[in-house]
């Protein structure tokens, strides 16, 4: 078979040609440092890479979704500790207040710094995260939470929405509680039952807190009232369910002994007056906003009492009343405080397992896409000599002619 100067010249020049453009797809390869510089260089790896690349820009998002949920969980978990601080501040003045020892000007110095511990309380309840968004309005996060009115009543101008940031793929957190849940509500669970008096009492009775003994009773969920008729040994009390309506018999009243409603019983000391009354409701409907009943204890103290033994009777159960929604309050900030504790560490394990992740995606992603210096620098070189050895063998049989033998 014979092999034209022509077909011999243009396969050697083809050769070449493909063996320079490899070494120069080896050398950007180096130079670059990327070993996938176009999907054609391999298909496979170039689709495993935007794969990659997909999920490490969706770790990177989540990372950040993770950083500022949990700096809004701790700006609450902070403020929550000083609301908790300033109700335990309430509940001490409170019990100072029911010293029987105290006079009208002492009482209302007690009132004064109740005053001054409930507008503390409110500007912890208007609190913001450091990126100004308020922590307590809901939806409304640009909004202040709560605002006084004209009457010098707190208004809560959120919504209830609870506000959530996705942090993995699966998992979302809430990144904060509304104003109405904290400030307003009380829990579901472990939430006391709420004795008070009508402020309209004449006699020295003087209603404590109510203690559950059955809890399963379905009855304690009713609201009563205790109603007073008769005097001295005639002196009787009548419980009406005022859920139901239902009204009991007429029983001998014993200052000090326990009245039972339903799975509960409440003590009375003193002497109530004929046409006197006190209530017992269940938590969520004796008044479960914390500024209103602040507002109620302050006004109370603020009323002069000496020498008049109905008023300071009225005053006690309007204490007793305070102190028992107090404690409810008290009871509910906590449980919010240890979900907002416990959301935290969540978000924290969360950030370690994400941070594992993100570096092993970026790992696999710099295999796939990174070039391998000291095996591509060897291909180079080898594929360099081999370029040289077809540039000088073309060279040696180009100079293969008869007419070299027939001049010599």
């Amino acid at each position: 078979m014979r092999i034209s100067s022509a077909e011999y010249f243009s396969m050697n020049v083809a050769t070449m040609s493909n063996q320079q453009a490899q070494l120069s797809q080896i050398y950007q390869e180096i130079s670059s440092g990327s070993s996938l510089t176009t999907p054609a260089d391999n298909p496979l790896g170039a689709a495993q890479a935007v794969q990659l690349s997909s999920t490490a820009t969706a770790l990177s998002q989540y990372t950040t979704n993770q950083s500022a949920a949990l700096s809004s969980l701790q700006a609450e978990d902070s403020t929550l500790s000083s609301v908790l601080s300033t109700l335990q501040s309430v509940n001490t003045q409170a019990i100072r207040a029911s010293d029987g020892s105290l006079n009208d000007a002492d009482r209302t110095a007690i009132a004064a710094q109740l005053t001054s511990l409930r507008d503390q309380l409110l500007t912890y309840a208007n609190s913001t995260d450091s990126a100004g968004n308020s922590l307590f309005s809901g939806f409304q996060n640009s909004a202040q939470a709560f605002t006084t009115n004209a009457s010098g009543a707190v208004v809560y101008s959120g919504d209830t929405g609870t506000r959530m940031v996705q942090v993995t793929g699966s998992n979302q957190v809430a990144t904060g509680d509304n104003g109405q849940a904290v400030f307003m509500s009380v829990g579901a669970a472990n939430a006391e039952p709420i004795a008070s008096g009508n402020s309209a009492n004449t006699g020295t009775g003087v209603i404590g807190a109510v203690t559950v003994n059955d809890p399963t009773n379905v009855a304690n969920a009713d609201s009563y009232q205790i109603a007073f008729s008769g005097s001295g040994s005639t002196l009787a009390y009548t419980i009406t369910d005022t859920t139901t309506g239902v009204a009991g018999t007429p029983q001998t009243y014993t200052a000090g002994s326990d009245i039972t409603m339903a799975g509960q019983t409440v003590a009375i000391t003193g002497t109530p007056a004929a046409g006197d009354n006190f209530t017992v409701q269940p938590a969520k409907q004796a008044g479960t906003d914390v500024f209103a009943n602040l507002n109620a204890m302050i006004s109370a103290l603020q009323q002069p009492v000496t020498g008049n033994t109905a008023a300071t009777a009225n005053l006690q159960n309007a204490l007793n009343t305070g102190m028992s929604q107090l404690s409810n309050t008290l009871s509910n900030v906590t449980a919010i405080q240890a979900s907002v504790g416990g959301r935290e560490q969540e978000v924290q394990a969360l950030q370690t397992v994400t941070q594992t992740n993100s570096t092993q995606t970026q790992s696999d992603l710099s295999d796939l896409t990174s070039t391998d210096l000291v095996s591509t620098i060897s291909k180079y070189t080898m594929q360099q000599a081999a370029l040289q050895a077809s540039q000088q063998a073309f060279v040696q049989i180009q100079n293969m002619s008869l007419f070299q033998y027939i001049n010599n």
